[in-house]
């Protein structure tokens, strides 16, 4: 098998999705296109959910879904590794079945004592909301990723990725593969992920720290206005809010950092040097449409895949964008 080219750190879930009506979205206080994470007025929502007719358990969380269609899109069995924290129980066995069926070499660490995590998607008029209860996802360890296996694994990638959720769960972890990727002069990259990763300020300081590393750095229009209004900077300019984080310096010889931002069905933005170029987007009929869940996760799997085998900018956002068409 191949040493793996790409490799995910994240939060692996298994998702239980299912179309709701109005009434849950206020019973719950979903809003569609959110991600959030679940409270305690939450809990009744996943047995609600496995009781609807037509309810899908997927294999999901958001750095575990774009190393899945990066390595769809790669074809060759092995290019993609991923690492997270599964209970030892029928959902945790899911992932793995699912990671194996795709060609993704999961490596992850089991907590015995903790259930898998799990992911509430509500699908209403083909937006989605979601609702995540971590579980054992919660409890990924820096040590799991200190050890030989995975360590070879980190140290032979040439892109590392994570999506931001992952910084309320491991930063310690997230610190040990940007700094990896600064010494070994491989690419690390980072996706915003959801307004509250920005708004929480520990969480917000850490993708701060992380930044100088990132060379890479995904989002969608919300997160990046969500970004600049938290950090004050008065500004609801995609443009402007991408040019200036792709100002902020680099470390350790890096090349400058590309600031990509997708805007639904709008010219996804990418500022490199203070300079933006819009790529336009494959734009699908309403009727064509099903939902939006995975789509940017799709984008950002596609654009890895393209970027493992050395496409120039405008071949990463087609490659983001025919995945993200696939998977809506």
């Amino acid at each position: 098998m191949a040493s793996p080219a790409i490799l995910g750190m994240g939060n692996p879930l298994l998702d239980i999705s299912a179309e709701v009506t109005q009434a849950t979205f206020d019973k719950y206080g979903l809003q569609p296109g959110n991600a959030i994470l679940a409270e305690e007025k939450h809990a009744p929502l996943y047995a609600e959910l496995a009781a609807t007719p037509g309810v899908k358990y997927i294999a999901g969380g958001a750095t575990q879904n774009s190393i899945r269609v990066a390595q769809w899109m790669l074809q060759e069995p092995g290019m993609t590794a991923y690492m997270g924290c599964i209970g030892d129980d029928d959902f945790g066995k899911k992932l793995q079945a699912a990671c194996k069926e795709d060609g993704v070499q999961a490596m992850y660490m089991v907590d015995k004592s903790t259930p898998t995590g799990k992911c509430a998607v509500t699908i209403l008029d083909k937006e989605r909301s979601l609702t995540t209860e971590l579980s054992a996802a919660n409890n990924y360890k820096a040590s799991h990723l200190k050890e030989p296996e995975q360590m070879k694994v980190l140290e032979g990638a040439k892109i590392v990725y994570s999506a931001g959720f992952f910084i309320t769960v491991s930063p310690e972890s997230m610190d040990i593969a940007s700094e990896k990727t600064v010494e070994k002069g491989t690419v690390y990259c980072l996706n915003l992920s959801a307004p509250f990763i920005v708004q929480v300020p520990p969480f917000r300081a850490q993708l701060e720290k992380l930044l100088p590393a990132v060379d890479y750095l995904f989002g969608n229009e919300d997160e990046a206005r969500a970004y600049a209004e938290a950090v004050g900077w008065e500004s609801q300019d995609v443009e402007f809010i991408a040019t200036r984080l792709s100002l902020v310096p680099m470390q350790g010889g890096k090349p400058p950092r590309k600031v990509v931002i997708t805007q639904g069905c709008d010219p996804t933005v990418v500022a490199i040097k203070g300079q933006v170029t819009k790529y336009p987007v494959i734009a699908l009929p309403k009727e064509k449409l099903v939902d939006t869940n995975g789509a940017g996760d799709a984008f950002v799997g596609g654009f890895l895949a393209a970027l493992a085998k050395g496409k120039d900018m405008a071949g990463w956002c087609k490659g983001g964008g025919g995945a993200a068409c696939n998977i809506i």
